[in-house]
């Protein structure tokens, strides 16, 4: 899949890609440009509204691809850049426009560089874009704020994704065939499946004007608690817990001396450095991360102790409204986003009212969730747009 390789080197790839849990594998980056920046006074401007844009090469299935930088806001309210990549399929768009299914990608790193629209491999990166775009949908995939533009990256934190992913759809309906389309789908892996659901917490009142058909998110990051502490003894777990301690120390200024010992200070600001961008950077990733497995936090459990518990809760999703059907897949060997976590999930929004397909996937494991479900949820999405009846596997 990545780089066109046979499937037995895919396989290969992949399962070294899943020793680092939440990352995925991209291709090496490109020099990041002024493209990406932008003054206050240009930012200014009404959410979703496009900065400006250049055209990619190398989109599949004959579609037209674009990087954009476009105007969003934090979840204070603040404007800032955004860039990403809008895909438009080939061909003539059909009575009211392409529908839009918004991208949410998984860990890339944390710092400006480690954008995906960066990336040389940004395509096979997106999971189904192909048969996505085959099927007459457009892609809207955001970077998230701090990929690409200046950071600090807010990682792992929900609303401030989820406004970026909407904001994507409003600066997609501004390329040809897509003004008329406001209806979307979201659909990611990881942390991009934390942001879709997030997407579909706050997109009625930050886009009333959107319709959101349904919401789809494979191994998604949904109890952050969980998530940072039962993976320590990894060094994906280890690899995760710094990256978000690092961030947070940045965006919610949570003093990161409180978990995190002075010996193991400059490994975590190195791993903050590093992009997955290619095989080799997993290996180099995870041999920067090996002192951690001797000496990194000060207390046993961040989630015990203030302000990292709190901000833990408020960036594990919730539920969502009930009218909004949801799609998850979890494999059942993956040993980041437990399987039983991600059930619990599931349990939390069938009591809450909510339609749910639950695909469990044998065999599979965090790095493969993506990927192995693409199929699975670009079918479920396309009876979503079809108005079909959403099916549910929740009890009762």
């Amino acid at each position: 899949m990545f780089f066109n390789m046979t499937r037995s080197v895919s396989r290969i790839v992949f399962a070294a890609a899943a020793a680092c849990g939440l990352f995925s594998e991209i291709g090496t980056a490109k020099a990041q440009s002024a493209f990406y920046q932008a003054s206050a006074a240009v930012i200014a401007g009404t959410p979703g509204t496009v900065i400006r844009q250049e055209a990619m090469f190398g989109a599949p299935a004959g579609a037209s691809a674009y990087r954009v930088l476009y105007r969003s806001t934090t979840p204070d309210d603040v404007p800032i850049a955004v860039s990403g990549v809008i895909i438009i399929p080939a061909g003539d768009p059909p009575p009211g426009g392409w529908p839009i299914v918004a991208w949410a990608h998984p860990t890339t790193g944390i710092v400006p560089r480690c954008a995906p629209s960066l990336a040389i491999f940004i395509f096979q990166q997106i999971a189904g874009s192909r048969e996505l775009l085959e099927q007459g949908y457009a892609i809207a995939a955001t970077d998230y704020p701090g990929l690409g533009t200046p950071g600090p990256h807010p990682y792992l934190v929900g609303e401030s994704e989820a406004r970026a992913v909407i904001d994507s759809v409003r600066a997609a309906r501004s390329f040809p065939g897509l003004a008329n389309s406001s209806r979307y789908a979201v659909w990611g892996h990881s942390q991009g499946g934390q942001a879709s659901l997030f997407t579909g917490m706050i997109s009625k009142s930050y886009a009333p004007e959107l319709q959101l058909v349904g919401v789809a998110a494979a191994a998604p990051a949904t109890d952050l608690a969980t998530l940072m502490t039962d993976d320590l003894n990894t060094s994906g777990g280890r690899n995760l817990t710094a990256m978000t301690v690092w961030s947070w120390s940045r965006v919610f200024r949570a003093p990161i001396d409180s978990v995190i010992a002075p010996a193991a200070m400059p490994t975590v600001n190195l791993l903050a450095t590093e992009c997955i961008e290619s095989l080799f950077d997993i290996f180099v990733r995870n041999k920067t991360s090996e002192p951690l497995a001797q000496e990194f936090l000060t207390v046993a459990n961040p989630a015990t102790i203030e302000p990292w518990r709190s901000l833990l809760v408020r960036n594990t999703p919730g539920v969502l409204p009930s009218s909004l059907p949801v799609f998850l897949a979890q494999g059942s060997t993956d040993g980041l986003v437990r399987p039983q976590v991600t059930l619990d999930y599931m349990h939390r929004l069938c009591e809450a009212g909510s339609r749910v397909r639950m695909l469990v996937m044998p065999n599979v494991n965090h790095g493969f969730a993506g990927r192995d479900s693409a199929s699975a949820a670009a079918g479920w999405m396309a009876d979503r747009f079809a108005e079909r009846p959403a099916p549910s596997d929740c009890p009762g």
